[in-house]
């Protein structure tokens, strides 16, 4: 009789506990990293790619857009972010000056498809932002003779590949730019040696044999360290990574940087397929190349800037470092991008 009486307490009262665990949990996969203007809307929408993944959205939209067509804008990165950080932020801000945009998650993260999870892909991400250029265009909303990129940090790179392909993009604008394949496959400053590059290669090859006799990928154990890990002795910007996405200023659940780790052979398609190899063909298309005076990645941007063709532009931040362009709305220069994008896209 008690067993019966404790059964029907557990079906009418569950676990308090694990009731309110699933509760934060909800709220904080529905959380963003930043306050909605009042002078935009924000609409969940879904669109697919070439390969028929899936990829979730968030379309920003001005309210007073009138019947006017908008130009419009694809953003998305950092490289493990989600679409409720940084894109989003940019998103939010952009719609405000009177452009379409939709920020979204890559294929195989965020609340995109594509399985396994935690994966990047130079072609499949590159192919991401010209599927998301499919939706805006399609849109009644949006002129799509006026479509551009907005990409941050690795996504910078996957939009600046985007954009050498993808001849509908009028304008792209870039910030704290990486170029993935390189720093993967020579290293930051290209100091990897020819023979720690083939030992990478067969230690992603014996990984692979690991994988396959599983029947499931492993994912790495190096994440970002927690705040309270950090001695002070890391680079800075391992200490600007941490300061924004493990604390309360850019943490979100589903972020790879914040909350996970990329599989162990994530490195792999990116060792031999150079993702800018083409960028001078995005000319005559304008390209905007925004980098923080103290930023370890500046020298991507730089490189990118004298690699591309006429016209484009390298903008200096003075005194900011990589992640300073990730959220901090005083230091982005949003002016600047609004006159670029309103300028190009026309």
């Amino acid at each position: 009789m008690i067993a019966g009486v404790v059964l029907l307490m557990t079906q009418a009262f569950p676990n308090t506990a694990e009731a309110k665990k699933k509760e934060k949990m909800k709220q904080q996969e529905e959380h963003y990293t930043f306050e909605l203007s009042d002078k935009v809307t924000r609409e969940k929408v879904t669109f697919k790619n070439r390969y028929g993944i899936t990829l979730t959205g968030d379309l920003y939209l001005p309210k007073n857009r009138g019947e006017e067509k908008l130009a419009a804008i694809a953003v998305s990165g950092p490289y493990g972010a989600v679409k409720e950080q940084s894109s989003g932020l940019y998103a939010n801000e952009l719609a405000q000056r009177g452009f379409a945009v939709v920020a979204f998650d890559p294929s195989f993260t965020g609340e995109s498809g594509g399985e396994p999870r935690n994966v990047a892909s130079p072609d499949i991400n590159t192919e991401d932002f010209s599927a998301a250029i499919d939706f805006l265009g399609i849109q009644t909303f949006v002129d799509r003779e006026k479509v551009g990129i907005m990409g941050i940090c690795g996504f910078g790179g996957m939009g600046l590949n985007a954009t050498a392909a993808d001849k509908r993009v009028k304008a792209i604008a870039v910030a704290s730019m990486y170029d993935m394949s390189r720093v993967t496959a020579k290293g930051y400053f290209d100091s990897m040696t020819a023979e720690q590059r083939d030992g990478m290669l067969k230690q992603l090859g014996e990984q692979r044999w690991k994988d396959a006799e599983a029947g499931a990928p492993a994912y790495g154990t190096a994440g970002l360290p927690e705040p309270e890990q950090l001695t002070g002795e890391e680079p800075e910007f391992v200490q600007g990574y941490v300061n924004y996405y493990k604390t309360e200023r850019g943490f979100h659940p589903r972020s790879i940087n914040s909350n996970g780790s990329w599989t162990a052979t994530n490195a792999l398609s990116f060792m031999n397929m150079p993702l800018l190899t083409y960028i001078n063909e995005i000319t005559p298309r304008p390209i905007l190349i925004i980098a923080g005076e103290n930023a370890h990645s500046r020298y991507f941007s730089e490189d990118a800037y004298k690699a591309a063709n006429e016209p484009k532009e390298l903008m200096i931040i003075p005194g900011a470092v990589h992640t300073d362009l990730y959220d901090k709305v005083d230091v982005i220069p949003f002016d600047k991008l609004e006159k670029f994008f309103k300028e190009n896209l026309k």
